[in-house]
């Protein structure tokens, strides 16, 4: 299981790779105490994937002429050729045809060559490990890895660092990679909840089955969220850490996304504004002066979407 120490020694390696977004304080309507977002969407390549992917390719030798390959909705996809760029590899990104096209161009602007094809993120994952045996690319996994688990979980340490007294911290769920690293860093000073689309629901399935299970996956924030199963890793952890497990459906999803633009002008992508629905939908109420976090996680989304 991923420690403390691990993501440690993660932050230590990509700090000065990495972006160390801010966080700032909301009201929400109905809500009474101001609520911290982290603002993890301005991460470079979009999303908090850049941290896993720099500790998985930082210092990697074996990337050479082979390069790297990763399978992706589109985050992973993009902060892998992002990463690649910044450290002179090739990297090849396999993406289902469900991928946003914005995603798609933003890893294409990166330089790697984009193999698109397959329904879904399992069968772009396939074609992903068969040209890995093909080729001996070295693979840099969505979720399921110990180095993008540490990678993801040195969001926890910068948030703890920003915020020291925070009671709870919502975070969205794909694969699991980010709760699963944001968890094992807390361990217990925090409430770790899971916020999921009713349409994506990888971990709540787990959990209620005791294992992961394999679940279809649809809807607005399929692209970042729909994986069809939780990672083991990050299942492990998350049966040790999470507190709870939270489904919220797709239109409250959206009602998140455009709340964030029309009171801060902020851009989000619907996987970044599933947590921010819990909120605002009433699907998590805080208790009086409890101290809330939610992690707002990417922002790979075609801007014209939030034009007025």
């Amino acid at each position: 299981m991923i420690t403390s120490t691990n993501i440690e020694s993660a932050y230590a390696r990509i700090a000065s790779r990495i972006c160390r977004t801010p966080v700032m304080q909301v009201a929400l309507p109905s809500i009474a105490q101001p609520v911290t977002l982290k603002l993890e969407c301005f991460q470079y390549s979009g999303s908090f994937k850049a941290r896993g992917a720099f500790n998985s390719l930082i210092e990697n030798q074996a990337a050479g002429i082979a390069g790297v390959a990763a399978a992706s909705g589109g985050n992973h996809g993009a902060a892998v050729a992002y990463v690649a760029q910044v450290l002179g590899l090739k990297a090849h990104i396999f993406v289902p045809s469900i991928s946003a096209p914005a995603k798609v161009a933003r890893i294409r602007s990166y330089g790697a060559e984009v193999i698109q094809e397959g329904e879904n993120y399992a069968e772009a994952l396939a074609l992903c490990e068969a040209h890995i045996a093909k080729t001996g690319a070295v693979s840099v996994h969505a979720y399921n890895a110990e180095p993008t688990l540490a990678g993801q979980g040195t969001l926890g340490l910068e948030l703890e660092d920003q915020c020291p007294d925070l009671d709870t911290v919502l975070v969205a769920v794909g694969g699991g990679g980010l709760i699963g690293g944001v968890s094992a860093w807390y361990g217990k000073r925090a409430s770790i909840i899971s916020v999921e689309p009713e349409t994506c629901t990888a971990l709540y399935a787990a959990r209620a089955a005791g294992k992961p299970v394999r679940v279809d996956v649809t809807g607005i924030a399929a692209d970042s969220l729909g994986a069809s199963e939780i990672g083991a890793m990050a299942f492990e952890i998350a049966e040790a850490h999470v507190n709870d497990c939270l489904l919220v459906p797709d239109d409250e999803i959206d009602r998140a996304r455009m709340w964030l633009w029309n009171n801060h002008r902020i851009i989000t992508e619907p996987g970044g504004a599933t947590v921010l629905a819990a909120l605002l939908g009433g699907f998590y109420t805080p208790k009086d002066n409890e101290k809330i976090c939610a992690v707002i996680c990417g922002a790979n989304v075609d801007p014209a979407r939030f034009a007025t």
